[in-house]
């Protein structure tokens, strides 16, 4: 099985790197000083469950240089998307997937226009991982991939993949319905990147401070009831979820949000956030928490110069 890590930031590298350890067939894009490191360094994840040093990697720069692969983990940036999508095509052969594992809800629609319903699969995940500096990928908390064909089919390529992710040493999930656990991330994900980067403050100190916590628990029922006003069927659960899974990661957990800010650059809130508010108010549904989130944290939306 040959996969190819289209964006190999903090989500591609760990992933893409962990499959590699484990011996599979992989190529990872990417660009720049990144890219030049692991050309002449190779790969190397920092992490709680234990380092790992590729000292070589298979890279590329262009897609053109890969060619067809047999599964496409999309994971760039949702700034970069547009661009990223139209490099697509070199990669998709008779019976490619492409799973994206972006953040948001927004992502499969927009490979489907890409490359088709047949070579579009779903995807998600929950890491806390970052490109700490060129080649080396730090990560401190999460590790599970969950990807799923979009008729819920369990498909020979999927299992496939399945079977390639089970030695890397990550909890994978072939999903029975990826459409919900796509908006179950994004009900998460929204209240993680939105209050830890609201707050400037890793989780454990909105955990800490009881007024950011309810404020936390709050922006959770608003993104749950603009899920159910879209059909759907989120747990009713989700808040005490929420808190529950939240309480129990380690104080120092960021969202890439946060990392991105503090770094001074580009942050995905418009697919976050603020489509929680966009999507809320096309469904009549008030979302005032993550209106706040949005509105104080638009003027870094492009960064810092």
């Amino acid at each position: 099985m040959r996969i190819a890590i289209v964006g190999s930031g903090g989500v591609g590298g760990y992933f893409g790197g962990r499959l590699a350890a484990a011996g599979a067939d992989v190529t990872f894009l990417a660009r720049g000083a990144h890219l030049e490191a692991m050309r002449a360094r190779g790969l190397r994840i920092t992490s709680p469950k234990g380092d790992v040093h590729l000292p070589q990697v298979s890279t590329a720069a262009d897609t053109r240089e890969i060619g067809p692969v047999d599964i496409v983990l999309f994971a760039v940036k949702l700034y970069d998307t547009e661009s990223a999508l139209a490099t697509l095509p070199p990669l998709v052969g008779p019976a490619t997937a492409v799973i994206p594992l972006q953040n948001g809800v927004d992502s499969v629609a927009l490979v489907t226009q890409a490359v088709g319903p047949a070579h579009t699969a779903g995807g998600t995940c929950y890491v806390s991982a970052v490109i700490s500096e060129p080649g080396v990928i730090k990560h401190t908390a999460m590790d599970h991939l969950i990807f799923g064909e979009l008729d819920r089919v369990r498909s020979p390529r999927l299992l496939a993949f399945l079977e390639a992710c089970r030695p890397a040493g990550f909890q994978s999930t072939l999903s029975d319905d990826i459409t919900l656990d796509i908006w179950t991330k994004f009900v998460r994900l929204s209240v993680l990147s939105g209050m830890t980067a609201a707050a400037r403050s890793p989780l454990g100190a909105v955990r800490d401070e009881p007024e950011l916590w309810q404020m936390l628990k709050a922006a959770v029922a608003e993104a749950m009831a603009v899920a159910h006003a879209k059909g759907i069927a989120v747990a009713p659960s989700m808040v005490e979820d929420v808190a529950k899974a939240y309480s129990a990661l380690p104080p120092q957990t960021k969202s890439s949000m946060l990392e991105d800010l503090e770094r001074g650059r580009r942050i995905e809130l418009p697919w976050l956030s603020g489509a929680v508010v966009r999507i809320g108010r096309d469904a009549g549904v008030p979302t005032p928490t993550h209106a706040f989130i949005n509105a104080v944290l638009k003027p870094h939306v492009h960064g810092s110069a």
